[in-house]
């Protein structure tokens, strides 16, 4: 029989408002026992099997992306993130791929990043390879060049590794801090039923900045981790703010300001997007906070734009991708 895995990457939210393609944390739901993200299926095949136009992967099905996603492997970033491991690791092998998407695309929470994430785990354990998770998230990386242009892991590392972490740098070798949470800080984050396309946005960005504004973002990013360390909350309120991207980005969301204000007038201790959009988040503390806030959102936005909203409040921190279950 032939043997397959199945393993599973969280959403996520990425800047956290000041800390530009460095920070981001991994999404759970209150309710639903894996929350949004991504769950991948790895099988071996024989590599003759797929000689020729397929290479050592492919993709043999996608299901909850509407058929919008493609099957081909040089376009998918779950197959090109795969494709990169097992050109690195196990060149002689050959491996198919199913995709079950659980969070919308283009949606501001990482969906690139959770196929590429998920897609690298399965294969990963699927070739016993029991690689460190530094070498996974590089090769997860080549997934996020495709999708967003750009080598920069704010979604790829808490997707694979959970919690709130801090991507130092990627070059030479991966560099990621795992950041302490507060206890009772968590996530109110809504979605738009609309979407933002992650390499548009990013090439709507300024490649240079004053001065002034950089050292304004370095300040409250420095703020943001003294505050997780110290779980001042106070001193993170003042740190959740975006000098760099959001003034840029906030005007392709309709209904962002209001949704914005709402939170903050709802007990939020700061909002931002999540991404590019057009999701918000929001963190609160404590849990009963956190649902009131995303009501709010919600609320404005369906007063402002007449959009619906989906709703999620994902307690802090949360685990990273993980195997499902594994049969032979």
């Amino acid at each position: 029989m032939t043997k397959s895995v199945r393993a599973f990457a969280p959403a996520s939210v990425s800047n956290i408002a000041c800390g530009f393609d460095i920070l981001g944390f991994a999404l759970q739901s209150e309710s639903d026992g894996l929350g949004p993200g991504d769950l991948v299926t790895a099988s071996e095949r024989e590599p003759t099997a797929g000689a020729g136009e397929h290479g050592p992967v492919r993709i043999t099905a996608i299901a909850g992306d509407e058929g919008r996603l493609p099957l081909e492997a040089a376009r998918n970033t779950a197959a090109v993130a795969a494709k990169a491991l097992v050109d690195g690791e196990a060149p002689d092998a050959a491996v198919d791929l199913q995709i079950e998407k659980r969070m919308p695309l283009e949606s501001g929470l990482g969906s690139s990043a959770a196929s590429a994430v998920a897609a690298v785990v399965a294969v990963d354990a699927l070739l016993g390879l029991e690689l460190p998770a530094a070498a996974l998230l590089r090769y997860a990386v080549a997934g996020e060049v495709l999708a967003s242009g750009g080598a920069h892991a704010d979604n790829l590392a808490p997707s694979l590794l959970g919690g709130l972490v801090l991507v130092r740098s990627l070059d030479p070798q991966p560099d990621v801090i795992d950041l302490p949470v507060p206890k009772g800080l968590t996530c109110a984050l809504v979605r738009p039923h609309a979407e933002v396309n992650t390499k548009e946005s990013r090439a709507c960005l300024a490649r240079q900045l004053p001065l002034d504004r950089a050292v304004t973002q370095w300040g409250n990013a420095a703020a943001l981790v003294a505050a997780l360390y110290r779980s001042d909350l106070e001193l993170l309120s003042r740190a959740l703010v975006d000098v760099v991207a959001e003034p840029v980005r906030a005007p392709a969301v309709p209904g962002f300001q209001a949704a914005k204000a709402a939170a903050i007038g709802a007990g939020a201790l700061g909002c931002s997007l999540s991404g590019s959009g057009p999701a918000l988040f929001a963190l609160c503390h404590g849990p009963g906070r956190a649902r009131k806030v995303a009501a709010a959102m919600a609320g404005a936005f369906a007063s402002s734009t007449s959009v619906n909203c989906d709703q999620l409040v994902a307690p802090l921190p949360a685990p990273g991708a993980r195997m499902i279950n594994e049969e032979k």
